[in-house]
């Protein structure tokens, strides 16, 4: 079966599957913020008008600068991105050709760029259960690595790993003379984020990925940022295709920066929804990953491959993402982004009927 590789867009995930798509649904599979955009970014969306009638910035100067000043970096050290997708693909044309590790399971598009970029991709798999890191067998893996690929917190089981753990990562990679890509696109859902930025110095092997997409819940505008030493900026930037992020992306990243209330809104609801979904998951015999972000992994232990449940909600019209193209997952597992209360509540008691039916 041909599955789709990205979570939204259901009528793809509908036509591969072979069920008929019900015309009330409510989408589990993109970890889009449940709140929305911005207030801020509503009341002035009328404004954007004017922004299309020229070229974007270039050097996207100036949300670059509220960047630089909310992280404690120079200008140098950003590069914007059109999503978090292209700054993947500029970094696999960097790396072209070099020996790569994948922490698994992980975004799918790493692997993509790589292997589209002739690189020798290997995997250090986190097991299921308690999804330790392992440094022991990864410090082995590192030895022959060009460059890895760490995605904190996790997607798509949701962890976060502590300072402690990046900062031992980033010792061994310095070690190795290997390339650290920290994908940490969901950073602004963790309540216990330690900034990585000081890790990024003048000489430094680590580069940080950002998503504004997610937070701010403008997938359609495609907004990301890439953090690193100006030599790695330089390298990346000079990959870059000209005008890829556009005004209107732009304009509303520069807005979104300044909207600190609503990530303190969207943070004490994923909290309160998360807590109450683990409590409902755990008293009704489901297994769910110890997430701190905005999804999560969820399977139902009498089954092995969650295909079962997956048709059934379906069915239903909720629609989770399959890791079917997650190794180390396979399908044994279903993702759920956290949505607000009443979307939780309808997927909490599809999730009774199931449960019942068995």
């Amino acid at each position: 079966m041909n599955w789709p590789s990205h979570g939204s867009n259901p009528q793809y995930l509908y036509e591969s599957i072979d069920i008929p798509m019900p015309e009330e649904r409510i989408d589990f599979s993109a970890n889009i913020n449940p709140l929305g955009p911005p207030r801020e970014l509503k009341e002035r969306w009328g404004n954007l008008f004017q922004f299309i009638s020229d070229y974007p910035d270039p050097h996207s100067s100036l949300l670059k600068s509220k960047l630089a000043a909310a992280e404690g970096i120079k200008e140098t050290q950003i590069l914007v991105g059109n999503g978090g997708a292209e700054l993947i693909t500029l970094i696999g044309r960097m790396i072209a050709g070099k020996r790569v590790l994948i922490i698994q399971p992980a975004f799918s598009e790493y692997e993509e760029a790589c292997r589209v970029n002739h690189c020798t991709v290997s995997y250090h798999q986190l097991e299921p259960g308690d999804w330790e890191f392992n440094m022991e067998a990864l410090s082995e893996k590192l030895k022959v690595a060009d460059a890895v690929f760490f995605c904190n917190p996790n997607n798509p089981t949701g962890i976060f790993y502590p300072s402690s753990i990046v900062k031992e990562l980033v010792e061994k990679c310095h070690f190795h003379s290997c390339l650290l890509i920290m994908d940490e696109a969901f950073y602004d859902f963790a309540c216990d984020y330690q900034s990585t930025v000081p890790f990024i110095g003048k000489d430094s092997n680590v580069v940080v990925l950002r998503s504004m997409t997610k937070m701010y819940s403008i997938p359609g505008l495609r907004l990301g940022y890439m953090l690193a030493s100006e030599r790695l900026i330089e390298r990346a930037a000079a990959l870059k295709p000209h005008w890829s992020v556009n005004a209107l992306a732009l304009k509303a990243g520069e807005w979104c920066l300044d909207s600190k209330e609503h990530v303190r809104l969207t943070k004490k609801l994923i909290r309160h929804e998360r807590e109450r979904l683990v409590q409902f998951y755990r008293q009704s015999d489901f297994e769910v990953s110890p997430s701190s972000v905005n999804f999560y992994l969820l399977r139902d232990p009498s089954v092995d491959v969650q295909l079962p449940l997956f048709r059934f909600l379906l069915e239903k019209g909720i629609i989770p993402r399959h890791t079917m193209n997650f190794p180390g997952l396979e399908g044994k597992w279903l993702r759920f982004a956290i949505k607000g209360p009443k979307d939780n509540d309808v997927l909490m008691e599809a999730m009774l009927e199931w449960r019942k039916d068995r």
